[in-house]
């Protein structure tokens, strides 16, 4: 909104097969390598980010990182072999947390806008795993032909899920200009956040 760029490229990109442990089955199964990315230009009209709300609560830090590297715990011998560069995960907790805040972050900016759920056109959340996307869906009432999801062939890529969702959508023929998409994301930290854009008219 300061109008100092006309342009700007935001990408999502993780790969997450260098911190996951192939020998344990309660992460290695959910996650994969991916990209994606956005250009965002400046318009004239009412296309574009409406609005975002975004999060961050330390507090879970343990329900879902990668316990050694940085300054705190550098990599040794004996943290290589106790495994602790890979990433872990307290499943149960960190399924209640996401469908919990992804509803509610949602909703929240929703409300904020004077808007509901009957009026997205496209709900695009992160795609961790399918109960997920279907328990937050469930709870803010959007039906399944307004969810994206892609789980089934791209797994969880992380920072990568929404961008790679976004593009398949707009490769399907889900996003048409005027249309009101809602994307919404949790992640490590434990950190969460939604935005709320108008489709334009792709370049």
């Amino acid at each position: 909104t300061s109008g100092t760029h006309k342009r700007v490229i935001v990408i999502g990109a993780d790969r997450m097969s260098a911190i996951t442990d192939p020998t344990d089955r309660s992460t290695c199964i959910l996650f994969g390598d991916g990209a994606g990315g956005v250009l965002l230009e400046a318009s004239e009209d009412d296309s574009g980010l409406i609005d975002f709300e975004l999060h961050a609560d330390g507090s879970g830090c343990d329900d879902l990182n990668v316990p050694g590297g940085g300054s705190l715990w550098p990599a040794t011998k004996q943290t290589v072999e106790q495994r602790l560069h890979f990433i872990r995960q307290e499943g149960r907790t960190v399924f209640k947390f996401a469908v919990q805040r992804m509803a509610e972050v949602s909703l929240s900016l929703l409300q904020r806008n004077e808007l509901t759920p009957q009026d997205l056109d496209l709900f695009v959340p992160h795609q961790a795993n399918q109960r997920i996307i279907d328990a937050t869906a469930n709870k803010m009432k959007i039906p399944a032909d307004r969810v994206m999801s892609n789980i089934k062939h791209m797994a969880n890529t992380t920072a990568g899920t929404v961008p790679i969702a976004l593009s398949e959508a707009f490769d399907e023929g889900r996003l048409q200009p005027g249309n009101l998409v809602q994307l919404t994301a949790v992640g490590g930290g434990l950190t969460w956040g939604s935005a709320l854009l108008r489709w334009g008219t792709a370049a």
